[in-house]
């Protein structure tokens, strides 16, 4: 017979999201008990990848032990949720233990689907073919980015969802400033291939974009997704409303789709779309009131990226606390998303945004104007912010992140 097991909360996923959420429920209620349900022994501040590619960061300072940033009350439970049961309040794991819970925090982020584009797999860390979205492969972006020097540079964005839908240019630009600094960009033929038919999603960032663009003579494809790679060959294939077209490379720069968690996408959990199906904002499932959904594996229709997580952490905490005492949740989620977009190296447009695209800054304009490149932003996400990370959003201190009372219906 499996085993059973009891805790008040129960939270899938000890990335961002997940410990994040733990940590405020425990800065609100200590004595509750929390179990994480979290296989990796491996914790990564996924937004220092950018600029571990663009030869800013080392690698490792992006990587952290999972029992280094842990809360010390939590139960940590070092396996991988495989089905749930919300009808009877249980989730089972890969060996076959059944967690009973009085509160379910869904949060085991993306899925990052590389199989989707044919012979990208077997050619990715050589052939000149890299991405940013795998800690082991970032440190090949900037190896191919300093070798570079004369051929074609290809970067790719998928549809959305992604995660950090700003991720894809910000290698790009980091890149084109570096071959700028080294006088070759005249050499290299840059291409920016993007799935979707704008250049970023939110209007107000897309002047100050376009003339960091032209700055690097970029030809910007958009409505062309990648399908498949020729690593040997050197050759890529994207899909366009013309048809297929190919494109010979020296480097190129890949973001594979993005999908659910698959043993969510299958559960009763699931929206349409595969993702944690829940009110976009109290993020209180809309089936089971006594499920929470958070960070990149929930359906809200927000930008997914880690200050999204950072945002939605102690709103699910309050709302969860809530239902826990039989009420109705009480914080609502805006939206808030922050894509600080490097343009190049010591400055950031910084990009904060809510539902329907509007603009949600953080700092008054006389001091960071987001829709225009500065050094403050550079300063902030590459020294600021991934202090904030390890000693501020990982242990509960909800600085810029106040939760607010919920909009009366």
């Amino acid at each position: 017979m499996a085993n059973t097991l009891s805790h008040d909360v129960v939270i899938i996923g000890g990335g961002s999201a997940g410990i994040a959420t733990a940590s405020s429920l425990l800065k609100r209620r200590s004595s509750l008990d929390i179990a994480v349900i979290e296989p990796s022994e491996d914790h990564y501040y996924q937004p220092g990848w950018t600029m571990v590619g663009g030869g800013v960061f080392d690698a490792p300072v992006t990587r952290r032990r999972t029992a280094s940033v842990m809360p010390k009350a939590v139960t940590w439970i070092k396996q991988a949720a495989a089905t749930f049961q919300p009808d009877d309040n249980q989730v089972t794991l890969d060996d076959g233990t059944v967690l009973s819970y009085k509160l379910l925090v869904v949060a085991p982020g993306i899925r990052l689907a590389w199989e989707q584009i044919e012979g990208l797999e077997e050619t990715l860390g050589k052939n000149g073919v890299t991405s940013n979205y795998r800690y082991d492969l970032a440190p090949y972006t900037w190896e191919l980015v300093r070798n570079l020097k004369s051929g074609r540079a290809i970067f790719s964005q998928p549809p959305m969802p992604i995660k950090c839908a700003g991720a894809p240019q910000k290698a790009m630009y980091l890149s084109c400033n570096a071959w700028e600094d080294r006088s070759v960009l005249g050499d290299i033929e840059v291409e920016f291939h993007n799935a979707g038919g704008v250049l970023f999603g939110v209007e107000a960032y897309v002047p100050a974009l376009m003339e960091y663009v032209e700055r690097y003579g970029i030809g910007l494809k958009l409505g062309s997704n990648l399908v498949s790679v020729d690593g040997a060959a050197k050759i890529a294939t994207f899909e366009t409303a013309e048809g297929m077209v190919t494109r010979e490379f020296g480097m190129l720069h890949v973001v594979p789709p993005q999908v659910a968690p698959k043993f969510v996408a299958d559960s009763p959990l699931a929206a349409e779309s595969g993702f944690v199906d829940v009110d976009q904002y109290t993020m209180q499932h809309v089936r089971y009131p006594n499920i929470f959904g958070l960070g990149d594996a929930g359906s809200m229709p927000n930008a997914k990226t880690m200050a999204a997580a950072r945002k939605q952490a102690p709103i699910v905490a309050l709302n969860a606390l809530a239902v826990l005492d039989g009420n109705q949740p009480a914080a609502d989620y805006d939206g808030y998303g922050s894509c600080p977009l490097t343009v190049e190296r010591g400055k950031i447009i910084l990009a904060e945004f809510g539902y329907g695209g509007k603009l949600l800054p953080s700092f008054p304009t006389w001091l960071i104007d987001g829709t225009r490149p500065t050094k403050l932003s550079w300063l902030l996400k590459s020294e600021v912010l991934p202090w904030v990370y390890w000693n501020g959003m990982l242990k509960g201190r909800e600085w810029l992140a106040k939760p607010h009372e919920r909009r009366s219906a």
